[in-house]
């Protein structure tokens, strides 16, 4: 769904106050953070959910980087590093939650 949304051209956030991307990129990697963080854990048989929010957190970085590398080849897109740091705060509050609220 991320790489679908990146693919349309000259596309503009939802949220028309400065920095409204932001907030959308955040949101929309926190869940993808959660549902891969879910998916390890259970992937891995991982024990201790530490394990897995940080190899999550790994792969959140690497599908920001290459949705903003994809970016910058649609029209009407650009690619911006603070798009990828919004992207990776997402995920690892994902992540925060998760470890904080999850059992062991």
């Amino acid at each position: 769904a991320i790489f679908a949304v990146s693919s349309l051209p000259h596309l503009r956030s939802p949220l028309r106050f400065p920095n409204g991307d932001k907030v959308m990129h955040v949101a929309e990697y926190l869940v993808l953070g959660l549902l891969l963080v879910r998916a390890l854990r259970a992937t891995l048989r991982a024990s201790r959910p530490l394990f897995a929010a940080v190899i999550a957190i790994g792969l959140v970085v690497a599908v920001g980087a290459a949705d903003e590398f994809f970016q910058s080849f649609v029209p009407g897109r650009q690619s911006d590093v603070f798009d990828l740091l919004a992207d990776t705060v997402g995920g690892s509050i994902a992540q925060l939650v998760y470890v904080m609220f999850v059992r062991n």
